[in-house]
């Protein structure tokens, strides 16, 4: 029994970190003021009638704090990465110099830094919602394990252990949005 238990605990880690992975990338995506080649991950482009991501169409890089650069492998691709990049809605204004495109990141106003603020705590609440979830799966397959003969002391114990995984987990997503927020409203 003590290793069906083991396994339950493994299970409900895995789906937790998968979670807390989910919430990093979502987060890299909320751009803090300074220019990352992350902002640009959603951008799809369309290589001759295939839409692909742009970071398998060119180089994607920052020049400085303010400066993304996209370097394409061929110069006939520069017109539809600036016109993906726009259709992306990313609120950027590509320009071409003829061999790469320039995006200048403006800097945030104190009303933007306050809303990616919401958006960070919206997706970590979303990561919260999803350990609740996955404790709730962890605590089905419990219970499957005492109608398969698990004593009620272990039937308590494994409970007090799953809520430890979830309080742990919680715990981690919120010291990130901690470090995500300082990052957001640090001019």
């Amino acid at each position: 029994m003590i290793e069906e238990l083991n396994m339950v605990y493994d299970e409900l880690k895995s789906s937790n970190d998968k979670t807390v992975s989910h919430l990093e990338v979502e987060l890299t995506k909320i751009r803090a003021g300074k220019a990352s080649p992350a902002m640009l991950q959603s951008v799809v482009v369309d290589y001759y009638g295939s839409p692909t991501p742009l970071q398998q169409v060119a180089n994607v890089n920052t020049m400085d704090a303010r400066t993304i650069t996209v370097q394409p492998w061929e110069k006939a691709m520069l017109d539809e990465i600036m016109k993906s990049i726009i259709n992306a809605n990313l609120g950027f204004a590509p320009q071409s110099n003829g061999e790469s495109v320039l995006i200048s990141v403006p800097p945030l106003t104190e009303e933007r830094r306050k809303d990616l603020v919401k958006n960070a705590k919206s997706e970590t609440e979303n990561s919260k919602i999803g350990f609740r979830n996955n404790r709730k799966d962890a605590l089905d397959m419990l219970k499957s394990l005492k109608e398969d003969g698990l004593s009620e002391d272990m039937m308590k114990d494994g409970e007090g252990e799953i809520q430890n995984i979830t309080n742990a987990f919680t715990r981690k997503v919120e010291d990130i949005l901690v470090a995500k927020e300082l990052d957001i409203m640090t001019i």
